[in-house]
């Protein structure tokens, strides 16, 4: 099983990024997948959250109406569109993987940096 992130970087505030996280070893299509973060000295955070492909998904308020999650099943791949980033979004992300019931599993990626400063 992988989850692998990329895209994340160093951007000033007001840029954007895109971050993707694809994944194998797994039924891709039927896992709950959602990105977290982290920022030093503080506790990982859901991000964002996508059941389906044809999903908007769920947002934690800090990001809501600047990022976007969404997913590409036939790729077996996850996106987070980040606009109108601030240095709070400063954190490493990470893609998560989760199965509920029959078949249960939870799995993380490594984790990609974004740093947001001018």
């Amino acid at each position: 099983v992988q989850l692998v992130e990329s895209g994340g970087g160093l951007v000033q505030p007001g840029g954007s990024l895109r971050l993707s996280c694809v994944a194998s070893g797994f039924t891709f299509s039927s896992a709950y997948m959602s990105w977290f973060r982290q920022a030093p000295g503080k506790g990982r955070e859901l991000v964002a959250q996508i059941i389906s492909a044809g999903d908007s998904g769920v947002y934690a308020d800090s990001v809501k109406c600047r990022f976007t999650i969404s997913r590409d099943n036939a790729k077996n791949t996850v996106y987070l569109q980040m606009n109108s980033l601030r240095p709070e979004d400063t954190a490493v992300y990470f893609c998560n993987a989760v199965r509920i019931g029959p078949g249960r599993f939870d799995y993380w990626g490594q984790g990609t940096q974004v740093t947001v400063s001018s």
